[in-house]
């Protein structure tokens, strides 16, 4: 800073205690000694000082008098000490603290131990509850952030083979009664379940978006006839809002007609297609080839794209079989979640009955304990789920209850370890 600079900083600072109503000295005080006697001029002596200090002004000839209207005393001389005599005053300059935000943890804190999953005895000993999130912050964020669905929150996965066209007729293998697909439907109805479409169920999955906090996901298995939905499924989609997911076997043999109505139904939202294979009689396991993982699953997204004009995201696997290679296949190909046909129970969020061994009382199922969560859902048969809905409900019920008892927990956890990532809730 040059002596003109520091003259109108002077100028500038006394201005300001002008028109602050500051008595200011008279015309005859001397500039010097209104420096020391007045309040203002401290503060203007300790701003000059701080000023030198970082840029000191070194004059080019010897000191004179101020020419200010003084009276020449040795008190209005102000002499200017050399570069070398400059030193740093010690200003004891005020510093606010820097306030802590109230939302930012104290890292001394320790954070909590958090609760196990949620276990209950109302599923098969040996099915037992498997996480897929590895972050913690993930789940609890989305446990407890806003326009999540509430914990607790249990989706009903239940497979159809087939319906009976008259409560008379004889079952086909695997197939319920129209009359008990009726009584199955009301069933879910009068215990507060909405059916919903894969889209939904993923998004729930995944991330614990909301949907109805008893929800079902419907699934017709095979290739059907846009009649079997009407007859079937469309009094629920008009009067409840209900689709229905098809498990869409892509073959050669399929006609172009039952495309296009099987695309009607699509199109009206009654039925959402989702991939069953395209040979579909093979099942799909880890000594399966490359070229017929690739058939299958690829196979069925090229022919669904290009006659519903949708890409699935869920394989409904062929007969039930899945393998670890099957999966990778799967997951490059763009699928997102996959069914088994194991009824082992309802799914949560973070949440997926499996078993980790074989049962001699269950032969016919496979190891799935070992897989992506995701990839392995189990599913409810159509000929007994009825008899299941109650069960279902009582594991979201009890599921709830236990969640909310570890809310305080979960969430000091999260105030410590993940607010500083992941910000607030």
């Amino acid at each position: 800073m040059n002596r003109k600079h520091l003259i109108i900083l002077i100028s500038f600072v006394i201005n300001l205690a002008v028109m602050a109503g500051c008595n200011l000295p008279s015309k005859d005080d001397k500039f010097a000694g209104y420096l020391r006697q007045t309040a203002t001029s401290i503060a203007l002596e300790e701003m000059v000082q701080t000023v030198q200090a970082a840029e000191p002004f070194i004059p080019e000839t010897q000191p004179t008098a101020d020419t200010g209207t003084g009276s020449g005393d040795d008190a209005s001389m102000i002499t200017r000490p050399s570069s070398s005599e400059v030193q740093a005053p010690e200003v004891q300059v005020p510093i606010e603290p820097t306030p802590v935000p109230t939302a930012t943890p104290d890292p001394n804190r320790t954070p909590p131990a958090l609760p196990a999953a949620f276990q209950t005895d109302l599923l098969n000993k040996l099915d037992t509850p498997h996480e897929y999130e590895e972050d913690v912050c993930k789940v609890i964020k989305n446990r407890w952030g806003s326009g999540k669905a509430e914990p607790g929150t249990v989706v009903m996965v239940v497979m159809y083979h087939g319906i009976a066209k008259g409560a008379t007729e004889v079952q086909q293998d695997n197939a319920v009664t129209a009359e008990k697909h009726q009584q199955f439907m009301r069933n879910l109805h009068d215990q507060g379940f909405t059916a919903i479409n894969t889209e939904q169920f993923i998004a729930f999955m995944e991330n614990n978006d909301w949907i109805p906090d008893r929800s079902a996901l419907i699934i017709v298995d095979d290739r059907h006839t846009e009649e079997n939905y009407i007859t079937h499924f469309k009094e629920y989609y008009d009067e409840w809002g209900w689709p229905v997911v098809n498990g869409w076997i892509s073959a050669d043999s399929t006609t172009q007609a039952l495309w296009d109505e099987n695309a009607h139904a699509e199109e009206i939202g009654l039925v959402d297609h989702q991939a069953h294979g395209v040979v579909h009689n093979e099942n799909m396991n880890d000594a399966s080839t490359d070229e017929f993982l690739i058939g299958e699953l690829k196979g069925s997204v090229d022919r669904i794209e290009q006659h519903f004009h949708k890409t699935p995201h869920a394989i409904i696997w062929p007969g039930g079989g899945f393998g670890k290679r099957p999966i990778e296949f799967a997951k490059q190909f763009g699928y997102k979640v996959g069914f088994t046909t194991h009824p082992r129970g309802p799914v949560m969020y973070n949440w997926v009955p499996l078993c980790d061994v074989s049962d001699p009382g269950r032969p016919y199922y496979q190891i799935d304990g070992n897989q992506d969560p995701l990839f392995v859902i189990p599913r409810y048969w159509s000929p007994d789920a009825s008899e299941h809905v109650d069960t279902v409900r009582q594991i979201g019920k009890a599921a709830k209850e236990y969640y909310y008892s570890n809310r305080a927990t979960e969430l000091e956890y999260y105030d410590i370890v993940c607010k500083p990532v992941m910000g607030d809730l």
